[in-house]
């Protein structure tokens, strides 16, 4: 019993100074190892008599549990002290600005989408959708425009294939916003006052044109709509989205199936040091096609040319997107090149806004 009393006392104070894990787990295999000196101790209770036995065995395993638990203890408090260290040494000031992590940009083209939505809403249009694989009817004939039109034809428009035996009318994918126009018109009535923005599909490809592209179309419908409120709409929306105080533009006669009469539009401009600078000069740039509705389109989309009437204009987002932000190559927009789109494109908070200037 005295060598164990003193085998306690010791271990204890060592496990006690241990200041180190491996010096705690040396202590460890010197008193509880195979080899140790209480295992040899518990070993040596079989050449005991069976009354020593009955003191040395509960005394022993009480010593082994003591100094278990005390070499757990001592473990547990070396790992908080590591611990403490650690959190010590790796310390953060978490009101450090966060590491910068690659992000998106907006497209050109939704970009415009949203300024020119947010000027026409401003003038109390409101936005009209349809779907990109129109009817023939909606597409062409409810427009006015005739069987032998050239945009009919197959060498200017995607048509859906159709089976031999398939006599149904053809669908197309729509060379214009002008279906929605008309849907809009059937599912409203009038008045009406709408903008169609969307993509549409021609059979061209060059620098200026490609074979998708995206317009904006617009449509009022009323009692007394005349050219003067169309050049007055047209004026205040060049003026809002090229954001310049004074804008000139110039009717030129030309001719539409969906409108009588129609108009070309040409802007003042010039292209002084090879940059653009709208409003100024001595230049014109063709910038949208306009003009009155016609009563044959009135009559497709329900409405009483007799009693109503309004005009329409339409532009390609695209150019009008080229124009104001220097953009090139219209083929550039559809390539995908992740530089080219971090060089034009905007940040997901610039959102357009007329008080605060569109393109912030």
């Amino acid at each position: 019993m005295d060598g164990i009393t003193g085998l306690r006392e010791k271990y204890l104070r060592y496990i006690a100074a241990a200041g180190d894990m491996d010096t705690l787990e040396n202590l460890r295999l010197a008193a509880l190892g195979k080899k140790g000196e209480i295992s040899l101790k518990m070993r040596a209770l079989g050449q005991m008599s069976a009354a020593e036995r009955q003191v040395a065995g509960p005394a022993l395993n009480g010593l082994k549990s003591e100094i278990d638990a005390a070499l757990k203890a001592r473990r547990a408090a070396l790992e908080d002290a590591i611990l403490e260290q650690r959190l010590q040494a790796e310390w953060l000031d978490v009101t450090l600005p966060a590491r910068p992590r690659p992000s998106g940009t907006i497209h050109p083209v939704s970009q415009v989408m949203d300024e020119l939505t947010a000027i026409f809403a401003d003038m109390g249009f409101s936005v009209a959708e349809g779907p990109q694989i129109e009817s023939d009817w909606h597409n062409f004939d409810a427009l006015n425009i005739a069987p032998e039109h050239p945009a009919r034809q197959e060498h200017d428009t995607f048509f859906m294939h159709r089976a031999v035996d398939d006599n149904r009318p053809p669908h197309v994918l729509r060379t214009h916003t002008s279906p929605v126009q008309i849907r809009a018109m059937q599912s409203q009535g009038a008045p009406i006052r709408v903008i169609a923005p969307g993509r549409v599909y021609r059979m061209d490809m060059d620098q200026t044109h490609t074979p998708m592209f995206h317009q904006v179309e617009g449509l009022a419908i009323d009692r007394d709509i005349t050219m003067a409120q169309l050049k007055w709409t047209l004026e205040e929306f060049c003026r809002a989205f090229f954001e310049v105080d004074e804008v000139e533009l110039r009717f030129r006669a030309s001719h539409f199936p969906f409108t009588e009469p129609s108009a070309e539009v040409d802007i003042r401009c010039s292209w002084e040091g090879g940059q653009l600078k709208i409003g100024e000069g001595t230049d014109w740039l063709e910038i949208l096609g306009s003009g009155m509705v016609h009563p044959h389109v009135l009559r497709a989309g329900g409405i009483d040319p007799d009693r109503w009437q309004g005009f329409a204009f339409g532009m390609g987002i695209d150019r009008i997107a080229m124009l104001k932000y220097g953009i090139p190559d219209l083929r550039a927009f559809f390539e995908s090149d992740l530089r080219w789109l971090r060089h034009y494109g905007f940040a997901s908070l610039d959102q357009p806004s007329l008080a605060a200037g569109l393109s912030r």
